[in-house]
């Protein structure tokens, strides 16, 4: 009798967490396009991700939190979207500025 009543409560509390989760849906990736209406993310997976954008739709520049910066090619993502009719509609877009490739340097011969 315990045992049940230990085991229905332990799956109780597990479970409520992901009720509050919501119906958002989270997107991460590299921008490979972005305009005033839309975001292109490549997925780590290789999969190409559409995400419409408003007016209301709320950026947040990780290095630099309290400027008004926009996300540019090449940054890395997490949006946090909602899906309506099909299309995925962001809400925030955290964002980071990519990882900077060092231009390889020429090597020098040796005499």
């Amino acid at each position: 009798m315990w045992l049940r009543l230990i085991v229905t409560l332990t799956c109780l509390f597990i479970s409520t967490p992901s009720f509050a989760h919501g119906t958002d849906q989270h997107v991460l990736g590299t921008i490979m396009a972005i305009n005033a209406t839309h975001v292109e993310v490549k997925t780590p997976k290789g999969q190409s991700v559409d995400v419409r954008v408003n007016k209301k739709t709320r950026y947040k520049d990780e290095s630099n939190p309290k400027g008004a910066n926009v996300p540019a090619v090449g940054d890395r993502v997490i949006i946090k979207a909602t899906k309506d009719d099909k299309v995925l509609l962001a809400t925030e877009i955290h964002f980071s500025a990519g990882k900077r490739v060092p231009v390889p340097m020429q090597p020098v011969p040796v005499q």
